[in-house]
């Protein structure tokens, strides 16, 4: 089982380590920082966001940066507060179960978890080190990634990618027990340590026929969401919603939203919800799932970062000053160390 599983990290670049996968074109991003005189040179990329939205932004940040209507309802907890004082919070703010949480600072859908009663609520206040996030569930059908950048100097900008996910989820057969199913779904059985410790409290239930469970709530590749490639569905109708989310602060200009909305239809027409709008640290996801040959999904990659270099150069010549690099280094490091310290309690 384990040299099966080898074999196909080794043939299948997508299970690659991030570090495995980008080597070979390394040097092309430090010859951006040569370029730049500067090893942050990104830091402008989108400058009302910290660090362009590099790592270690704050979701705070980003959502207070978003039209008011266009984000779900969302409420900010202290892990030092209380519980009684939580409670009285999302009382007060008029939440009802099931709602979502997750860290204000967080990355990769660690410590994302949907809340269905006071129990759990009080499991994850208690054990959560950091300020998170409660928000409202949003239970439109259909999820989205949206990739998307904008030359400062143009009016418009472009839609590299255009994804749908289908989050890592299993339907009962009426016999079979959750556990069983998890080991037989061809993305969950890669994660057994994880879908293990996630749902050990239910293993044993047996999901009835056509019934349906997800194994997560994260939609990311890494947590075994499956992407499917919405590339034709790309036009100038869809594109002027996200030209009008660049422009609503002026400064957003590079990035990837991750999105809900009822159909590509309905998003088109303007009627989504944006979970998150990930900054210049987003990875193009639409790579993923969509039998790209290596070399492609390098061009794809590198594509973005000439943008991401031309954006950014642009801006620090107009007034963005690229951060020194003891504040970034000294940044990155905090940041890591935030996100291991997650990983820890996840």
């Amino acid at each position: 089982m384990q040299f099966r599983k080898f074999l196909q990290q080794i043939f299948n670049w997508e299970l690659w380590p991030f570090y495995v996968l980008y080597a070979p074109i390394g040097p092309v991003w430090f010859w951006y920082c040569i370029r730049s005189r500067s090893f942050w040179f990104f830091s402008s990329s989108n400058p009302t966001i910290t660090f362009g939205g590099f790592e270690g932004e704050s979701k705070r940040e980003m959502y207070e940066q978003l039209p008011p209507d266009s984000h779900p309802r969302t409420i900010y907890v202290l892990h030092s507060m209380s519980l009684d004082e939580v409670r009285e919070r999302i009382c007060k703010a008029g939440f009802t179960y099931p709602f979502i949480v997750k860290p204000d600072v967080g990355m990769k859908g660690i410590l994302f978890r949907k809340i269905e009663n006071e129990e759990q609520l009080e499991k994850y206040h208690e054990r959560i080190p950091v300020e998170y996030i409660v928000q409202d569930l949003v239970e439109l059908p259909v999820e989205v990634s949206v990739f998307y950048y904008r030359y400062p100097t143009e009016k418009k900008g472009v839609i590299t990618g255009f994804i749908q996910k289908e989050l890592l989820e299993v339907y009962g057969d009426g016999r079979s027990t959750l556990w069983e199913l998890i080991c037989n779904h061809p993305r969950a059985r890669h994660r057994l340590e994880e879908m293990r410790h996630r749902h050990e409290h239910r293993l044993d239930r047996v999901l009835a026929e056509g019934q349906h469970f997800y194994l997560s709530y994260a939609g990311n590749h890494n947590r075994g969401a499956r992407f499917i490639d919405l590339q034709k569905e790309i036009d100038e109708q869809l594109l002027k919603i996200f030209d009008d989310l660049s422009h609503y602060t002026h400064q957003f200009y590079y990035g990837r939203y991750d999105i809900k909305c009822n159909s590509i239809e309905e998003l088109k027409k303007g009627n989504f919800s944006i979970l998150e709008f990930n900054g210049c640290g987003a990875e193009p996801n639409h790579i993923y799932d969509c039998n790209m040959k290596l070399g492609n999904a390098y061009r794809e990659i590198l594509k973005h970062w000439k943008a991401l270099y031309e954006i950014s150069r642009y801006n620090h010549r107009h007034g963005a000053p690229y951060w020194s690099f003891g504040k970034g280094r000294k940044f990155l490091k905090d940041a890591q160390r935030h996100f291991r310290m997650l990983e820890k309690f996840d």
